[in-house]
């Protein structure tokens, strides 16, 4: 087995040196790494191997991260946790101003969501046997008004909702299946009343009993009812194990039926009222041992109960999220694990970036990058665990996302296992020139899948036919009507394309913008590597260029040093170009196409 040092030593060189002949070696990194276990038993000839390389092909060239390619369907999720208000609500809603200052804390982290690509919201919605949603099961969640069993004066769970669409961004709601938290606690006394016989008590916190035959139902009728009334994405179940305090029998194949049997109770409930709406789980992050590497007694399968791949191979799972909280060999080849067993559906592994934090590990920014990378590589999605950790940009985290990783927008992958014909493509796209605006309008695309209604996703390019498939012109997803406005001067060709619930997308419906012979009248030169900008009057108190792409997402920044920026790792694209001053005030400069020059 490669030392944990070894290994990270091989992920940075992946990381770093992709553009070296070397990188294309390391790609194989698994194969490799098996191979070098058979030639080489010493660890550390392995590590001076990796470090001599390391120097000797790195030093040669500038170095330039580069994180890859950026796929148009990719799952970026996060968990945003309601429990103790650990990332929503700090404020109470106790009263009708404390509402709309609640309502405000939330949307203003799904707009920092919104900024940084994340496509997939988990909100916590059934805390500990309580939720933050209006139910006939169970009471009003403490942590929105402080007093439990409370209801707060609005729905949350529905405005958050609304608010996740209105962003282009699915939300699913985060189901905490089994704890109920404190067997004295409010919501575990009104359960006990109500269902003593489907509980358990083990020091003191209660659990809901999974060996006990009403408890399929009961879970399952609560992940009923929510789909019912809740135009949700998905359905995503947390602790859909045995709890760790458990005394574990020694037959664990029935304790995995046990778990199965409520799994497939869920799954039938939700299906049967909207087969479009995603099931996930979240499992323990190592699903067993694998033959080279030990899970080191804590994996889903044998510890737990948690048959998470055979549910996928099952198909009572659309997607799963595995919280593979640790780094070098306890991550990399589990992550790989999950991918090969994935069955096809979606994964999206969890990383612990809580481990950055000061107060809960000694976790570097590049020890996420890595991970981040190699999720990319293999081709799965990436789920921050937890929100406030990501849009509080601990350790720079959130800036190398939105600035780096993820600087375009990408899709949810479509769930083809359920159903794979897309929708009608929409007719009779026109634009229309504004006042610094451009209006596309159209008409409406029709399902044709069980899917009720369509979205839209819109893409923009130069090019005469707009490339959907290229990430880089996806300019908004998930629109509702059949309208736009999109803030630009400069004329583009649009693309259409209806998305059902299912996430299949449409053929596209396309059009030319118009004035193309004066199309950038404010255009500024470049060379590909260097862009020298109009000098700057005395009054423009300016540190920083920020370029943007046409949706107004920030794709990169530099120091205003002079008036020569530095565009060599920019991608090609069209970009505004604003001057960031010391108190926050932004000046728009002007506008740069770069473009791959011919040799």
């Amino acid at each position: 087995m490669l030392s944990y040092d070894v290994y990270n030593s091989f992920n940075l060189l992946k990381t770093e040196c992709k553009d070296t002949i070397f990188y294309q070696t390391c790609k194989r990194l698994p194969e490799i790494s098996l191979t070098l276990q058979t030639i080489m038993k010493k660890k550390n000839i392995i590590l001076s191997i990796a470090v001599m390389l390391s120097l000797t092909v790195c030093a040669q060239k500038k170095m330039n991260i580069n994180y890859g390619e950026t796929p148009k369907r990719e799952v970026r999720a996060v968990w945003l946790t309601t429990v103790k208000s650990l990332d929503w609500p700090e404020i109470k809603a106790d009263s009708p101003e404390n509402i709309k200052r609640q309502q405000k804390e939330l949307t203003d982290i799904l707009d920092k969501l919104q900024k940084a690509g994340v496509n997939l919201v988990l909100m916590q919605s059934r805390v500990r046997a309580s939720t933050i949603y209006h139910s006939d099961i169970e009471p009003w969640d403490q942590n929105i008004t402080g007093i439990p069993g409370k209801y707060p004066g609005y729905d949350p769970l529905q405005f958050a909702i609304e608010q996740c669409h209105a962003r282009g961004m699915q939300i699913h709601s985060w189901i905490v299946t089994l704890p109920i938290g404190p067997w004295n606690s409010y919501a575990a006394k009104q359960l006990q009343k109500n269902h003593p016989n489907i509980l358990r008590k083990i020091g003191t916190d209660g659990y809901i009993d999974p060996e006990n035959p009403d408890t399929a139902p009961y879970i399952a009728d609560i992940c009923a009812e929510i789909v019912r009334k809740y135009d949700v994405d998905g359905i995503h179940l947390d602790y859909i194990r045995y709890p760790d305090a458990w005394k574990m029998p020694a037959n664990r194949a029935k304790c995995r039926e046990n778990i199965t049997r409520i799994v497939k109770a869920i799954n039938h409930a939700i299906k049967k009222e909207k087969p479009w709406v995603m099931l996930s789980c979240s499992p323990v992050g190592k699903h067993d041992d694998l033959t080279r590497f030990s899970s080191r007694g804590w994996n889903a399968r044998n510890a737990v109960a948690q048959d998470a791949q055979q549910w996928l191979k099952d198909g009572l799972m659309d997607a799963e999220f595995p919280m593979i909280y640790f780094k070098g060999d306890n991550f990399y080849p589990f992550a790989l694990d999950w991918k090969e067993n994935s069955n096809g559906r979606i994964m999206a592994p969890g990383l612990g970036i809580y481990f950055m934090h000061p107060s809960e590990g000694r976790w570097n920014l590049i020890d996420v990058q890595r991970q981040m990378n190699y999720l990319r590589q293999i081709g799965v999605g990436h789920t921050y665990f937890r929100s406030r950790f990501f849009t509080e940009n601990t350790k720079g985290l959130y800036d190398f996302t939105i600035n780096e990783f993820d600087r375009f927008l990408a899709v949810v992958p479509a769930m083809s296992w359920l159903q794979k014909t897309p929708p009608t493509t929409p007719t009779c796209l026109s634009v229309k020139n504004g006042v610094d605006k451009q209006v596309l309008t159209w008409n409406a695309a029709r399902s044709r899948s069980e899917s009720p209604d369509v979205s839209y996703n819109i893409y923009a390019s130069h090019e005469e036919n707009v490339d959907v498939d290229d990430p880089r012109n996806l300019i908004a997803q998930l629109v509702k009507g059949t309208s736009l406005i999109i803030d630009t001067k400069i004329p583009y060709n649009y693309a259409v394309c209806a998305i059902d619930r299912f996430g299949n997308e449409s053929e596209p419906a396309m059009v030319e913008g118009k004035h193309k012979k004066n199309m950038f009248p404010h255009l500024i030169e470049n060379n590909g590597k260097i862009v020298r900008l109009p000098s700057r009057p005395n009054t423009l108190d300016a540190e920083y260029v920020i370029f943007k792409s046409l949706a107004g997402t920030p794709i990169a920044t530099r120091i205003y040093h002079g008036d020569v920026i530095d565009i060599t790792t920019l991608p090609c694209g069209f970009y505004s170009i604003h001057s960031l001053g010391k108190k926050g005030r932004t000046h728009r400069i002007g506008w740069i196409k770069k473009e791959t020059k011919k040799q």
